[in-house]
Protein backbone atom coordinates (compact mmCIF):
# COMPACT_ATOMS: atom_id res chain seq x y z
CA UNK A 1 0.00 0.00 0.00
CA UNK A 2 1.15 3.57 -0.63
CA UNK A 3 2.56 5.67 2.19
CA UNK A 4 1.33 9.19 3.06
CA UNK A 5 4.19 11.71 3.15
CA UNK A 6 2.69 13.47 6.20
CA UNK A 7 1.12 10.93 8.53
CA UNK A 8 3.22 8.03 7.20
CA UNK A 9 0.26 5.63 7.25
CA UNK A 10 -0.10 2.88 4.67
CA UNK A 11 -3.34 3.88 2.97
CA UNK A 12 -5.41 2.32 0.17
CA UNK A 13 -5.16 5.42 -2.04
CA UNK A 14 -2.89 8.45 -2.34
CA UNK A 15 -3.72 11.93 -3.62
CA UNK A 16 -1.24 14.39 -5.12
CA UNK A 17 -0.99 17.64 -3.19
CA UNK A 18 0.61 20.60 -4.96
CA UNK A 19 2.85 22.24 -2.37
CA UNK A 20 2.56 25.45 -4.38
CA UNK A 21 -1.12 25.52 -5.43
CA UNK A 22 -1.73 25.14 -9.16
CA UNK A 23 -3.74 28.38 -9.14
CA UNK A 24 -0.59 30.22 -8.01
CA UNK A 25 1.70 28.83 -10.75
CA UNK A 26 2.10 29.72 -14.40
CA UNK A 27 0.59 27.72 -17.25
CA UNK A 28 2.78 24.70 -18.00
CA UNK A 29 4.95 25.23 -14.91
CA UNK A 30 5.95 22.07 -13.04
CA UNK A 31 5.14 22.56 -9.36
CA UNK A 32 6.43 20.55 -6.39
CA UNK A 33 4.04 17.91 -5.09
CA UNK A 34 3.66 15.51 -2.17
CA UNK A 35 1.79 12.19 -2.02
CA UNK A 36 -0.77 12.49 0.76
CA UNK A 37 -3.66 10.42 2.05
CA UNK A 38 -7.10 11.89 1.51
CA UNK A 39 -7.47 12.85 5.18
CA UNK A 40 -4.23 14.87 5.33
CA UNK A 41 -4.91 16.49 1.96
CA UNK A 42 -8.43 17.56 2.89
CA UNK A 43 -7.30 18.85 6.31
CA UNK A 44 -4.58 21.05 4.79
CA UNK A 45 -7.05 22.68 2.42
CA UNK A 46 -9.62 23.08 5.22
CA UNK A 47 -7.06 24.90 7.38
CA UNK A 48 -5.29 27.15 4.90
CA UNK A 49 -5.96 29.33 1.87
CA UNK A 50 -3.96 28.82 -1.32
CA UNK A 51 -2.19 32.12 -0.65
CA UNK A 52 -1.06 30.95 2.79
CA UNK A 53 0.03 27.58 1.43
CA UNK A 54 2.16 29.26 -1.23
CA UNK A 55 3.65 31.90 1.07
CA UNK A 56 4.23 29.92 4.28
CA UNK A 57 3.94 26.18 3.62
CA UNK A 58 5.43 25.73 0.15
CA UNK A 59 7.52 22.67 0.96
CA UNK A 60 6.99 19.42 2.82
CA UNK A 61 9.30 20.28 5.74
CA UNK A 62 7.41 23.50 6.49
CA UNK A 63 4.12 21.63 6.26
CA UNK A 64 5.37 18.98 8.70
CA UNK A 65 6.57 21.67 11.13
CA UNK A 66 3.25 23.54 11.23
CA UNK A 67 1.63 23.16 14.69
CA UNK A 68 -1.92 22.65 13.38
CA UNK A 69 -0.76 20.03 10.88
CA UNK A 70 1.28 18.29 13.60
CA UNK A 71 -1.76 18.12 15.87
CA UNK A 72 -3.89 16.62 13.09
CA UNK A 73 -1.17 14.13 12.09
CA UNK A 74 -0.79 12.98 15.69
CA UNK A 75 -4.53 12.27 15.80
CA UNK A 76 -4.93 10.74 12.34
CA UNK A 77 -2.09 8.26 12.89
CA UNK A 78 -4.37 6.54 15.42
CA UNK A 79 -7.17 6.13 12.85
CA UNK A 80 -7.68 3.12 10.61
CA UNK A 81 -6.14 3.81 7.17
CA UNK A 82 -9.31 2.84 5.28
CA UNK A 83 -11.56 5.00 7.49
CA UNK A 84 -12.83 8.27 6.00
CA UNK A 85 -12.18 10.87 8.67
CA UNK A 86 -13.87 14.23 9.07
CA UNK A 87 -11.76 17.37 8.77
CA UNK A 88 -12.19 20.58 10.73
CA UNK A 89 -11.20 24.16 10.22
Amino acid sequence: MPLCALCERDVPQITVHHLVPRSRGKRGQVLPTADLCSACHRQIHALYSNEHLERELGNLDRLRDDPQVQRFVKWVRKQAPARRVSVRR
